[in-house]
């Protein structure tokens, strides 16, 4: 069930991670946005651990905004992987 969890939570991740990633020609697919939020999540929560997070009771604010910033740093790094260049070198 946990497995199902982080992936909605990874498409949710991911979709703001794509919205926060100050980009103006963001063109990587919504599959690769996805994963770039699933891994935001899994590493936003390793981070969080590693810093002494041990989570509070109701919603734990701090592990999603770190998981956001991940994945938005996860996003412009998959932006610029992919990118296409406007002008081609002959």
């Amino acid at each position: 069930m946990e497995i199902i969890g982080v992936i909605v939570a990874g498409i949710i991740i991911g979709l703001l991670g794509k919205f926060v990633a100050p980009s103006h020609r963001d063109n990587i697919p919504i599959w690769l946005t996805i994963i770039c939020g699933i891994g935001g999540v899994l590493i936003g929560w390793f981070i969080y651990t590693a810093f002494g997070g041990d989570g509070s009771p109701g919603i734990d604010w701090v592990r999603w905004i770190i998981a956001i910033a991940v994945a938005a740093v996860l996003v412009m790094i998959a932006a610029a992987v992919t990118a296409r260049s406007r002008s081609r070198v002959l």
